[in-house]
């Protein structure tokens, strides 16, 4: 054997780690390798009081629904409502499809819920995506949106959580199924910075907020492979599989395949009841929860959504699902985009 050959052969090892580095380095990133970003907890406490119990009810059964995914429903009933005795205890949704999820126990019971949590670790869960044992959650948990959140109106939804009575439910921890599993650990990102109140001095900027704290565009926006379609924002498409049915969301922009004939009296009525005219909505659309913000708060979503983008994209559950070119999803009148 040649020293040149001797060398060439010393340094391939080499090479081959400096190409796959790089690879890493403007692919995936580090992260899914090393563990997701996080920030050393603190011993902060979000003192109760009856202002911000009152808030973290409204914010967490009104606007932000997060009992609708920690608890399990009653289908039997209209908008699906958390069965009775047992909000906030969590549930597997074996049901739909995305069986893998399992919401945790978000009650104060020592045992099998969020007792034995921190304040700081509810607070880096909601708005950084770090579980309280440190461990990355899943998208699912619009903690993307919940970054915008107040740090008031976090302190009063945590001082609400502690409120729930106590439910013993143990439940088996999520396999989250891969490449989501390893992909997702990009995606939590530390919170070092005050959040102050947010600008509600108008009902778009008010709307907007809400829209955030409600994760609406999660639902709305079509995605692959679990990241949003571009170009598809609130623009509908996504399909849900639940025991009430198989439905696509609805295209919220005001396009004319989207909600431009809605008015605001219109928009109301179906948050409160449930149903657009005679056509009943399914419990995919928490309306159940979203019906009971206030009529200023109602107002201002819809004030907000028709300053999205009009996108073209035609989504009627009243007709059989086609393919759609658009979103490469199946709902009614894919066949038509």
């Amino acid at each position: 054997m040649t020293q040149r050959l001797r060398r060439l052969l010393a340094i391939t090892p080499v090479i081959l780690l400096a190409a796959i580095a790089v690879g890493i380095t403007f692919t995936i990133g580090w992260r899914p390798i090393i563990g997701p970003r996080a920030r050393a907890l603190n011993d902060r406490r979000f003192e109760p009081n009856n202002a911000r119990l009152e808030r973290g009810t409204y914010l967490v059964n009104a606007v932000a629904g997060c009992l609708g995914c920690h608890s399990e429903v009653d289908f039997r009933k209209p908008g699906s409502p958390p069965l009775e005795g047992r909000p906030g205890a969590g549930a597997r949704w074996v049901d739909t499809n995305l069986r893998w999820v399992v919401a945790p126990n978000i009650t104060p019971d020592k045992e099998t819920g969020a007792g034995n949590w921190t304040d700081d670790m509810l607070a880096r869960a909601i708005r950084e995506g770090i579980g309280h044992d440190g461990r990355a959650l899943v998208p699912i948990m619009p903690y993307q949106h919940y970054r915008t959140m107040s740090d008031e109106d976090l302190a009063a939804v945590i001082v609400y959580i502690r409120s729930l009575p106590a439910v013993r439910n143990p439940l088996p921890a999520i396999e989250t199924p891969f490449p989501l599993s390893f992909l997702m650990k990009n995606v939590p990102q530390p919170i070092s910075e005050a959040v102050p109140a947010p600008d509600l001095s108008t009902p778009i900027l008010r709307g907007n907020y809400l829209v955030r704290m409600g994760a609406c565009a999660d639902c709305h926006t079509p995605s692959e492979n679990g990241k949003p379609i571009t170009g598809l924002d609130f623009a509908g498409g996504l399909v849900f599989s639940l025991p009430t049915g198989v439905v696509a969301s609805a295209n919220v922009t005001p396009d004319a395949s989207g909600i431009s004939y809605y008015d605001e009296d219109l928009f109301v009525r179906a948050m409160r009841q449930g149903k657009v005219g005679a056509r009943q909505l399914n419990p995919a659309m928490p309306w159940w929860f979203y019906g009971k913000m206030n009529d200023e708060d109602l107002k201002a979503v819809y004030a907000y959504l028709h300053t999205l983008k009009p996108i073209r994209h035609r989504v009627d559950n009243a007709v059989p699902p086609t393919l759609c070119q658009r979103c490469r999803q199946k709902h009614g009148l894919g066949d038509s985009n």
